[in-house]
């Protein structure tokens, strides 16, 4: 019997869903039952695993266990970026062979979401944007910006080039020296679609939500157990990203990381004139740590996602949060110096789980236990293909993706601590250091 000793803990910032509508979550566990399939963790990739076993297996019992809320965990926090291609491509020939693998992953992972979407009315902001991949130093630019055009153009994939000035005219601020558009991403209010696809689940599929996993015994069958019941259930999949490790499964493979993100309050009818620009759009920096990853959103709020940091404990204080909304603030500031009555209305945390190798862990783990983990910060497109994946492979289910999936996944090994954290927070540091033009 196997103990989890630490447990998710959010703080009850996240603007995503304080734009939202309130929600009553379902009941949590309460005494014991039993089960065909339990999956553990309602983020994308729990839900769209159980709504896959689900309708796969109409005859099964599917019980689904979530620590907390759903939308309220991180696959509520990130900045709502569906990405259909990754994000930065190289010229070499196994990367390439990657590249292609993910875009039939990723395109996959949307295709389901919008499926869904559509099929239930999911209210969650869901627009084919695309995503500007953005450059402030000329450094990123040419070793960023200009190889990942080139590599586009070579595979056929549709973009644009923006200079400086064409890109002002999108989003309002000429900070950017030029940026990369792709137009198949999609983008979302990511807490409200998290909490339509937890909403949507077929009528085999139970959700339990406020239900942690603290004890559990992994076999044929599996026991988990949780503050107010227990689940025996015949197979279990593990969807707990950074906390995979927890259940001994990926141990030493996985790191957690720390992410803010902010929204500011809306934006008066003066200074949506002011900003100019498309109603709404979405950023990514061409360095993921050091740069800033922005939108407008469609009620006219500016997001600001930066400030990452190494974070094994999955844990950040709420003074740690007032220092990164004045930091946003700033970096806001420097990008819209005419906007500078907008304050930032809501800052929050979210975690996310990274791998050395930035591969993913995916696959049984053990006889009748299946994992799908370390989405290494694209988790609404790496990790829904990762559930729907994982819930066909234990299915036995035939499907030509899980072949991209398994060669693109085996997470690298990472030392111990606390060797481990001096060299992450060495490289970090260094990381940050080097691309600080892009802040």
């Amino acid at each position: 019997m196997g103990r989890v000793t630490l447990l998710p803990e959010n703080d009850t910032a996240n603007g995503w869903s304080a734009v939202l509508p309130p929600r009553r979550p379902k009941p949590p566990l309460s005494g014991e039952i039993s089960a065909d399939w339990a999956v553990v963790g309602a983020g994308f990739a729990g839900l769209a695993a159980a709504r896959r076993l689900a309708e796969q297996r109409p005859e099964d019992h599917i019980v689904v266990l979530e620590a907390g809320i759903a939308g309220e965990g991180a696959q509520g926090r990130n900045a709502g970026f569906a990405i259909d291609l990754p994000h930065n491509l190289s010229a070499s020939f196994a990367e390439l062979d990657n590249a292609e693998r993910h875009k039939r992953l990723y395109r996959a992972a949307i295709a389901h979401l919008q499926g869904v979407v559509d099929q239930h009315g999911v209210e969650c902001d869901w627009r084919r944007d695309g995503r500007f991949h953005a450059a402030v130093s000329q450094r990123s630019v040419d070793g960023v910006l200009k190889p990942l055009s080139k590599e586009l153009a070579r595979s056929g994939e549709p973009h644009q080039w923006l200079q400086r000035k064409a890109l002002a005219d999108v989003i309002g601020t000429d900070y950017y020296t030029a940026a990369v558009f792709t137009p198949g991403g999609v983008l979302v209010n990511p807490a409200a679609l998290s909490r339509g696809l937890a909403d949507t689940l077929p009528a085999n599929a139970t959700l339990y939500e406020n239900t942690p996993v603290v004890e559990f015994a992994l076999g044929t069958p599996s026991r988990l157990t949780a503050p107010g019941g227990g689940v025996v259930a015949r197979k279990v999949i593990l969807t707990v990203n950074g906390f995979a490790d927890r259940f001994g499964v990926f141990k030493r493979r996985l790191l957690s990381f720390a992410a803010h993100g902010s929204l500011t309050r809306p934006l008066t009818a003066d200074e949506q004139r002011r900003l100019g620009g498309k109603p709404h759009w979405g950023l990514t920096p061409a360095n993921a740590f050091s740069g800033v990853t922005m939108r407008r959103t469609v009620d006219n709020r500016i997001l600001v996602r930066q400030n990452v940091s190494f974070r094994p404990g999955l844990r950040a204080s709420d003074d740690e949060r007032r220092r990164v909304a004045e930091d946003h603030k700033r970096l806001f500031d420097k990008r819209y110096p005419n906007l500078s009555d907008v304050t930032i209305a809501h800052t929050w945390t979210g975690y996310i789980c990274l791998t050395r190798n930035s591969a993913p862990g995916f696959g049984e783990v053990a006889p009748n236990v299946f994992a799908s983990v370390g989405q290494n910060a694209v988790g609404m497109t790496k990790g829904t293909i990762g559930g729907l994946l994982l819930a066909d492979k234990a299915l036995g289910v035939a499907n030509p993706l899980i072949a991209d999936i398994e060669a693109v996944s085996s997470p690298g090994w990472l030392p111990p601590r606390p060797a481990l954290d001096i060299g992450v927070r060495t490289r970090f540091a260094f990381e940050l250091w080097r691309a600080r033009a892009e802040a």
